[in-house]
């Protein structure tokens, strides 16, 4: 299995770079020390938005152009999806506990919000209302998730210590067809956190080097 085709690999703007999403124009960051959001132009490499988060933000995914951002809070540690108006930031109002009170990282199929729940192995398929419709199992420990084109990519390890972490290619099926196919394509030769789409490659953070990281589609 080859690595990933790295393209760019950038400094990002804040510490511990660890959620990552793509709204069609701008890469949005958000960072586990300093616990804000950043938009970031990925041609200028310029930061044009910047919202403190209402926790730590592990998890991030775009629906439309609004954000969905998986954040720990409080004391306790719970898992909470919240709601980022680009234009506004939080709502307030807008809640959603993660199933379990566990979650890191999100994506979104075009129709629903899907959690990750990392050593559980597991993603979870949220309703409308926020409730959970569907579990799928997985390989693999999960930290990184986005769809592309109908089909859902993860960033996924056995040992996050070490530098054995995969492109996981999952080939989704309609509920209640059983378990999706699961697929290892390439592997990333670092401890990679987040998974982002912006229609041509994919992104992750190195958290540990303070970088974010675009690598070419795997054909």
């Amino acid at each position: 299995m080859k690595n990933v085709q790295e393209l760019q690999r950038r400094v990002s703007p804040a510490p511990k770079p660890q959620s990552l999403a793509w709204d069609g124009a701008t890469l949005w960051m958000g960072s586990r020390e300093t616990k804000r959001i950043y938009g970031i132009d990925p041609t200028t490499w310029t930061v044009g938005a910047e919202f403190a988060a209402p926790g730590t933000p592990y998890g991030m995914t775009a629906v439309g152009r609004e954000l969905r951002v998986l954040c720990s809070e409080g004391a306790e540690d719970h898992r909470m999806v919240r709601r980022l108006l680009p234009g506004t930031g939080f709502d307030a109002a807008w809640a959603w506990p993660c199933p379990d009170d566990t979650g890191s990282q999100l994506s979104y199929d075009g129709l629903r919000l899907h959690v990750s729940q990392w050593y559980p192995k597991k993603i979870i398929a949220l309703g409308a209302d926020g409730t959970a419709e569907r579990v799928i199992t997985v390989p693999h420990g999960i930290c990184g998730q986005v769809f592309v084109e109908r089909v859902l990519y993860l960033v996924t390890t056995d040992a996050e210590e070490t530098n054995e972490y995969w492109l996981t290619r999952v080939e989704m099926t309609s509920a209640g067809a059983g378990e999706p196919k699961c697929e290892d394509v390439a592997r990333i030769p670092f401890q990679a956190r987040a998974l982002a789409w912006d229609g041509a490659k994919f992104w992750t953070n190195h958290r540990e080097q303070n970088q974010i990281v675009a690598f070419a589609p795997v054909r």
